[in-house]
């Protein structure tokens, strides 16, 4: 029998709702976000709205008791990360959940909805559906031991509990990864139910499934390192070098190949560098060293 797990401990109760500078927003919205949901609120003094929207939304913020943490964004004072967010009007509000924007909205809204967009941002952070937070620890176990069936089992019998718990698809997918199945991992991928296909593990199944396929069908690591090293501005065989480190499980140099090539070149091929990077760190887990200094990395050359 599944016993039921203890739901996860809310955030500490202070320091819920702060000022952030561009100095200070990776630390405070990015990187405070892998473990709690963060709103950001963009505002101005001189915005008539906001001086509405502010006071109340933060007022949700405390009533929901330090599972949700908010931060303020003087657009004015905060131009290019305003401009990097492609933030047009104000008041404008994002939750922010594993360093990603998932949710937002523009203009003043009434209580009611600002108190169900906080609720729902805090729910990011909630433990597995139906509390079956034991077997999925099991199971994850089991995966990372290498019992790969005995695992993909025990996910399926927590779905059969649960149809919308999003870490046992998450587990099912990453299983037939691991088995060499990534056409059965997109299939299910394809059935996850709308209600749970935008939380953050179901995102990052679906750049696993994405980084399988281009390892299908990488290029020779030695060939590409070989061009590289002849001509360091050739941006198409660097990125394949990086697309071909990152199948040879080399994740590190991949992503300080996509770093450079950034930094040589962030527009290149539609700014590939820099979507590339996101799917491999949307992919890790989010207290992965890999993708956390990389984010900084690639957060301090976009507001340089």
């Amino acid at each position: 029998m599944i016993e039921l797990g203890k739901a996860a401990a809310p955030a500490a109760a202070g320091d819920l709702i702060k000022d952030v500078t561009e100095a200070t927003f990776m630390a405070d919205v990015v990187e405070a976000s892998q473990t709690v949901p963060v709103i950001v609120d963009f505002w101005a003094p001189w915005c008539g709205p906001c001086k509405t929207l502010g006071p109340a939304l933060e007022a949700a913020v405390k009533a929901a008791g330090g599972r949700v943490k908010m931060v303020k964004v003087d657009v004015d004072q905060c131009q290019q990360i305003a401009a990097q967010l492609r933030i047009q009007s104000i008041p404008t509000v994002y939750a922010f959940w594993q360093g990603q924007p998932v949710d937002g909205f523009q203009g003043a809204v009434p209580a009611s909805e600002l108190k169900a967009f906080v609720e729902k941002a805090a729910a990011l952070a909630g433990a597995p559906d139906n509390g079956l937070a034991d077997a999925v620890e099991a199971a994850e176990a089991m995966l990372d031991a290498g019992e790969t069936a005995d695992a993909m089992q025990t996910f399926a019998a927590i779905l059969e509990e649960d149809p919308l718990n999003a870490e046992s698809f998450s587990g099912m997918i990453r299983g037939y990864l691991a088995l060499g199945e990534p056409e059965e991992a997109e299939a299910v991928l394809n059935g996850v139910p709308a209600e749970i296909a935008l939380k953050p593990v179901i995102e990052a199944a679906r750049a696993q499934i994405e980084l399988a396929k281009q390892a299908a069908n990488a290029g020779p690591e030695t060939e590409l390192r070989a061009a590289v090293d002849a001509n360091p501005d050739d941006h198409q065989a660097k990125f394949d070098l990086a697309l071909a480190l990152h199948a040879n499980g080399k994740v590190e140099e991949a992503v300080a190949e996509l770093l450079d090539l950034f930094r040589r070149d962030r527009d290149w091929n539609d700014g590939a560098a820099k979507a590339q990077l996101f799917i491999i760190f949307e992919a890790l887990k989010p207290q992965d060293p890999i993708a956390l200094t990389g984010r900084r990395k690639l957060s301090s050359m976009v507001f340089a």
